[in-house]
């Protein structure tokens, strides 16, 4: 890789594509067609230079876009692979560009791999930015010791702000130790460096943490006092968090107030806080409430329905997860099998039996993918229920929509087929589980390799632990 075209080169090839004369027709959405790749398996290159070759444009800001949105979603190898995308036709990266490469390539590839990026760029790309980056992915590992050495060599530099001390809070409170988040503000205040929004809230969990609802309080208070510009719809959905996790559920709904007037109609993700919060204190009515309000102020997408659904399936309201399913399959744009998902899990729970295969009927027409997830669900289903032919129809069935090393069987899975076989039958369960593997033309191997790879693991079955010893005496 030349990391020196990261901070230097031609945008020739963008002004081109800038250009471009745009088709006539139909008007396609190029964060729509990347997104989709997660189910279509397609590659994020091949996708871009199509959209492009067809005479389409496409900008810098829109690329930028479409890599926050995948960002967002949890999307780090599509989104590191449209910045490549991006390098490789010599289009000019910013600092925060090269900033957010770095963190991709640790989510994608991990610590190593990010830290080897940090090594290979020019001396103008490491500054606050990079050196901010490899920050946060220390913390976000929890890897202390690099944490802390990295933060005092930006500290000669001169590079710490509030997003490298923010990093260190949110490290010590998934460590448990929120009693180090008081120290580290003082350390800030004593640099005159501004407390941003963030560093509030993570203030406030740490004071939470330590079952102090009356230093969150105070701390909201003087958050209040120094700059209530800062508080928004962000600093509510907090609030009413702590105070749902304390069981204080008038106050939580209190904040659930404050929140919705803060809330603007395109704030999708401030309405999918709603919804999970009133779930939180048991309100259905006002997820209903909250929900019907969505819908009237902004246009309702997938991931909506998917967030109402997962609401509702905690909530246990049958009848309101299948209004909202038919709602969302009579009129979706792409099919997503992550609703069939939630809906098939909930019918499930419910023992609704009938209703869960006119579901999964619909889905096996309308998906272009094998269900194969689902069909894990309804295998783990069954084997609860203690009904083995069932688990093995569907066991059968996935083996014979993939080939190769597309799909195995979670090891959740595997343990619970192992558990079932040992204590309902007492035969040899990796045996019988062989022989399934082999009548549909599949490496039996691996069942034994998933055993042997889960063996160390906290919280494994015992049965795959016995098993596993089983099969190395």
């Amino acid at each position: 890789m030349n990391y020196a075209s990261l901070i230097s080169g031609g945008g020739w090839l963008l002004r081109r594509l800038c250009t471009a004369a745009e088709t006539p027709g139909k008007k396609l959405n190029l964060y729509r067609m990347l997104s989709a790749l997660e189910m279509t398996g397609g590659s994020v290159s091949d996708t871009l230079d199509h959209y492009i070759m067809h005479g389409r444009a496409v900008r810098k800001q829109e690329l930028e876009r479409c890599v926050e949105q995948l960002r967002k979603y949890r999307r780090f190898q599509h989104a590191l692979e449209i910045i490549e995308w991006m390098e490789m036709r010599k289009i000019n990266l910013s600092r925060n560009n090269i900033a957010v490469y770095l963190d991709l390539v640790s989510r994608a590839k991990g610590v190593v791999a990010a830290e080897n990026f940090f090594s290979g760029l020019p001396p103008p790309a490491k500054n606050k930015y990079t050196y901010g980056a490899l920050l946060n992915c220390y913390c976000k590992e929890l890897m202390t010791d690099k944490a802390l050495g990295h933060f005092d060599k930006m500290d000669e530099l001169g590079y710490v702000t509030s997003l490298a001390f923010n990093s260190l809070m949110g490290m010590f409170l998934r460590l448990g130790q929120p009693m180090k988040v008081p120290q580290l503000v003082r350390d800030m205040k004593h640099r005159n460096i501004p407390l941003s929004a963030f560093t509030y809230h993570v203030w406030m969990n740490s004071c939470a943490a330590l079952n102090d609802l009356g230093a969150v309080e105070s701390v909201y208070e003087e958050m209040k006092r120094e700059d209530g510009n800062q508080i928004g719809w962000q600093t509510y959905s907090n609030l009413a968090a702590i105070y749902t996790k304390a069981k204080d559920f008038e106050k939580a709904e209190m904040m659930l107030k404050m929140l919705e007037k803060k809330v603007r109609p395109r704030q999708r993700d401030a309405y999918h806080f709603l919804l999970g919060l009133y779930a939180g204190i048991g309100n259905l009515g006002e997820v209903h409430r909250v929900w019907n309000s969505l819908k009237s102020v902004s246009p309702v997408i997938n991931v909506s329905y998917l967030t109402m659904l997962s609401t509702l399936r905690r909530l246990k309201d049958v009848e309101g997860i299948t209004r909202c399913f038919k709602e969302w399959e009579s009129s979706c744009a792409s099919y997503d099998v992550r609703l069939v998902s939630v809906c098939v899990s909930a019918y499930l729970n419910q023992n609704m039996v009938e209703e869960v295969a006119l579901v999964f009927e619909g889905a096996s027409r309308r998906s272009k993918q094998p269900l194969l997830r689902i069909r894990e669900t309804f295998m783990m289903f069954f084997l609860e229920k203690r009904q083995l032919d069932g688990a093995v129809r569907h066991l059968e069935a996935a083996l014979s929509e993939v080939k190769g090393d597309e799909w195995r069987p979670s090891p959740k899975l595997v343990g619970a087929f192992l558990k079932y076989y040992e204590e309902e039958t007492g035969v040899d369960g990796v045996a019988e589980l062989s022989k399934i593997f082999q009548a549909n033309n599949f490496d039996d191997s691996w069942i034994k390799n998933c055993i042997t790879a889960t063996e160390s693991s906290p919280g494994i079955d015992p049965i795959l632990k016995e098993d596993s010893q089983v099969n190395h005496a």
